[in-house]
């Protein structure tokens, strides 16, 4: 199947079905079931692309199979902290601030998230097409960086989840395991495994495209809905405490901290 033609039946489903879910979102309250949707809408496409792409074999399976494991972790995850849970703040805040328009603006938020999600397919798409013999030190380090990426970010949610649990670390900041040496290992981590793809996208038409979802992530990271809002929800809530953490921990990739300058 072209390219093309994938991306057309793709964008179409995704967008059917988050029209779906934005009702299910009116008759439930939680506008966070996107996140849920928008990772498996990913994974979906990527097994879609596998299934109906031009490329060889190898290149087919390592779409199906990477893409589809990433999703399927990511989606169980969320669907855990989502479903049965209340309204995560920063949705919560965004229906409040809308108020009688929240609704309608609800729903093209959600086909926003549509669009986003073929966004962040493209790569998939990209591997799906490309024709080579074989494997080549490329493959090689796509995979490492996958491996690599996926077993940080799996780490980093446990840690902080087994931190989580404990009643006497109720409002304090996690410094355990990779939170030692990130403030935000989970994004680090997964922005390393939007990375493994562009290795293996070379060789690929158009396959230098697929650099650029690790840049706009990169840059949502730091300017958008990663570390600002997380950042000054923590201060606000733990004050002090956390001002140390930014202090000492570096911001993004793992590396030692720094020792506290006494004033």
């Amino acid at each position: 199947m072209h390219p093309l033609q994938q991306i057309v039946i793709a964008s179409i489903a995704i967008s059917v079905g988050m029209s779906l879910l934005w009702w299910v979102q009116r008759r439930t309250g939680n506008a966070g079931i996107v996140d849920i949707a928008w990772t498996a809408a990913i994974g979906l496409a990527a097994v879609f692309y596998a299934a109906t792409g031009t490329g060889d074999t190898y290149s087919r399976w390592a779409v199906a199979v990477l893409g589809g494991v990433w999703s399927a972790r990511l989606t169980w995850y969320l669907f855990r902290r989502v479903v049965g849970h209340p309204e995560e703040g920063r949705y919560a805040s965004l229906r409040t601030g809308w108020g009688d328009q929240a609704d309608r603006r609800f729903f093209f938020f959600y086909q926003m998230q549509a669009a986003a999600a073929i966004f962040f397919s493209m790569p998939m798409l990209l591997i799906a097409h490309r024709t080579q013999e074989g494997w080549s030190w490329l493959d090689g380090l796509g995979f490492v960086l996958w491996m690599v990426g996926i077993a940080g970010v799996t780490a980093s949610d446990w840690q902080l989840a087994a931190f989580r649990k404990r009643s006497e670390n109720r409002g304090k900041t996690c410094r355990r395991g990779l939170w030692r040496y990130s403030r935000h290992p989970n994004y680090f981590f997964e922005w390393l495994h939007w990375c493994s793809y562009v290795p293996l996208a070379i060789g690929a038409t158009a396959g230098w495209l697929s650099i650029l979802v690790p840049l706009v992530l990169l840059y949502f990271f730091f300017y958008v809905t990663g570390i600002p809002p997380t950042e000054a929800q923590a201060v606000a809530s733990r004050g002090e405490e956390y001002r140390r953490y930014q202090r000492t921990t570096s911001a993004f990739v793992p590396w030692f901290p720094k020792k506290e300058v006494a004033e």
